[in-house]
């Protein structure tokens, strides 16, 4: 544990098993309601699930390459998927099983997809150095900016605000201005490769994970998005690289939680003020 004492252990308790919902590994996963899962498979296939019952509600095939990103816009059916094949799909739950809408124009694998919190606008990144945004109805492109060495890895829009929060190999997170699209602040560099991150729903913070091996790097970082844009805390305990870092809902804990999950093969839940290991 991170203040030294002993960890605790308790009865594990049986984790339902359901029939594979994929023929491949699992590359992302988004909630879409409160009982429906959307993931996202090395299969190619785009996959609605009913997370109570295990139940493949439908199934979505389009791309030509594995999906690398899903997302889903708030208070609707609509989903996004992202792919190897370079290009961005819109579908829809209750519509035809063919994509409503596509959003292609990346020269490299797409790794970013943020909905705007109006479901009118989508944000792409990419390996290819380039932050794009789109128009969700028509597809249009309506803007496009690059930056040397900004390999995206995730982008998080942040609720109610026109800026999106982005995760780069270059180590780097930085808020870009989606009315213009330019970037509105950069963070001070960390280590290693930043690989994902997350905004917690009033918009005031940002965690971030980092890339590392044998518990050098390795950490999730809580940055400030409104008054000093700085950061604000380490979570340190993982061994090797955070996959995948998220803000748990309020409802769960009294106070503010973010859950990461590792290379490590842990998931790990921090109070997200004091850095201490629940």
């Amino acid at each position: 544990r991170t203040d030294g004492s002993a960890e605790k252990t308790g009865p594990v308790r049986a984790v339902p098993q359901y029939s594979p919902a994929h023929a491949d590994a699992v590359t992302s996963v988004a909630a879409l309601k409160p009982d429906l899962c959307v993931s996202g498979g090395k299969d190619k296939n785009v996959v609605v699930c009913n997370w109570r019952s295990g139940a493949v509600l439908r199934r979505f095939i389009g791309h030509e390459r594995e999906i690398t990103k899903v997302t889903c816009a708030s208070d609707s059916n609509r989903v996004f998927s992202a792919s190897r094949d370079k290009t961005v799909m819109m579908w829809e739950f209750h519509r035809t099983p063919g994509p409503r809408q596509h959003f292609p124009g990346h020269d490299l694998v797409v790794t970013g997809l943020a909905v705007s919190p109006d479901a009118l606008r989508l944000c792409t990144g990419s390996r290819d150095n380039t932050i794009c945004k789109w128009d969700i109805e028509t597809g249009e492109r309506l803007g496009r900016a690059a930056i040397s060495r900004n390999l995206v890895t995730h982008l998080c829009w942040v609720p109610g605000e026109p800026y999106v929060v982005q995760a780069s190999e270059d180590k780097t997170i930085r808020i870009w201005d989606s009315r213009e699209l330019q970037v509105a602040h950069t963070f001070p560099g960390k280590r290693h490769i930043q690989t994902c991150c997350d905004v917690s729903q009033d918009g005031r913070y940002c965690v971030s994970g980092s890339g590392g091996f044998t518990g050098e790097g390795c950490e999730a970082t809580l940055w400030d998005l409104r008054q000093t844009r700085s950061q604000v805390r380490e979570y340190k305990g993982h061994l090797q690289t955070v996959a995948s870092c998220v803000f748990l809902p309020r409802s769960l804990a009294a106070a503010p939680v973010v859950a990461t999950a590792s290379y490590d093969c842990k998931v790990k839940i921090w109070d997200q003020d004091s850095g201490g290991r629940r």
